[in-house]
């Protein structure tokens, strides 16, 4: 019986439009469903402040050379050099045109912790929505009042610098498949609640294993490398582990980790480097109670 070609074909377009279908339903931009980011009342403007020193803001956001209340200025515009392109980093200032003036929370909280844009776009993971994730509603919305009383800036980032096929945005979709996910990186049995509010601070607003994770070909972290530490993202050197089993700051106890985060001084006197000499300044704005419950969750951690 001869094959009828029309029929093959129709179910083979019908076939590749399910599966295109299911691909689509499986890696589209997912926000929080709407009441996620109701009831939150007023925001706790002193807690937002610390999470934006937690949370690194004006590391990125602010000009590279600020200071002092220059660092409060979230005008943008510093490029990030990657494997996959370069990426400039956008103002998130309350300047309704530049920045995030005229964004609802529902909007930041969700690109915030879903890496999904004011259009419903994907994010690109140079933004760590993938370690903001574990941010509880209540500091989004403390973090958003607090950047919505800094100072608006009208400077517009340049867009980013990505080839075929990194400047395909719905790619990310896959790449959330793969790696986004909200839950703990490490599992820490009977862990003390110091220890607890180390890992939302570490695991969370520091996004720490951004830097100190080692990562795979498509920027995924590696699988059972937390904090081990790797090439420096942004090209030059390397990001030491920090777990308990490097040479470094395993070695260190807790007292002198909070010390290092304090001063920027090692145990034996040398002074903080790189890019974590920002790091640290930022650190330094943090309660000691935070520092100390940081300390015991690098110290509580599987050494790599």
């Amino acid at each position: 019986m001869a094959l009828n070609w029309t029929r093959v074909l129709t179910a083979g377009v019908v076939l590749a439009g399910l599966g295109g279908g299911l691909a689509y339903a499986l890696t589209r931009p997912s926000a929080h469903p709407a009441q996620y980011w109701t009831g939150l009342g007023t925001p706790d403007l002193a807690n937002g402040e610390t999470l934006f020193w937690a949370g690194g803001c004006a590391s990125c956001h602010a000009a590279k050379d600020a200071e002092g209340e220059g660092l409060k200025v979230l005008s943008g515009g510093r490029a990030l050099p990657t494997p996959f392109g370069t990426f400039h980093v956008p103002n998130i200032s309350p300047d309704q045109k530049a920045g995030i003036g005229a964004w609802t929370l529902a909007q930041f909280g969700d690109a915030m912790t879903r890496g999904v844009g004011v259009d419903g776009e994907h994010l690109y993971p140079s933004f760590p929505y993938g370690s903001y994730a574990r941010l509880t509603a209540k500091d989004v919305n403390d973090l958003f009042g607090y950047l919505k009383s800094l100072p608006a800036n009208s400077n517009v980032a340049a867009a980013h610098e990505l080839g075929f096929p990194f400047n395909i945005r719905l790619s990310l979709g896959g790449w959330k498949l793969l790696y986004f996910t909200d839950q703990p990186r490490v599992e820490l049995a009977n862990a003390s609640a110091q220890v607890k509010r180390g890992q939302y601070l570490v695991e969370g607003p520091g996004h720490c294993g951004e830097c100190h994770t080692p990562r795979n070909v498509l920027g995924g972290f590696q699988s059972g490398m937390w904090l081990a530490g790797g090439p420096n993202p942004e090209g030059e050197g390397r990001i030491p582990d920090i777990t308990p089993g490097s040479q470094t700051i395993g070695a260190w106890s807790a007292d002198e980790i909070v010390a290092y985060l304090e001063t920027g001084f090692t145990p034996d006197y040398d002074s903080v480097g790189g890019s974590m000499v920002e790091v640290q300044k930022n650190m330094t704005h943090l309660p000691k109670s935070d520092l100390e419950a940081i300390a015991a969750y690098l110290k509580a951690v599987p050494a790599r």
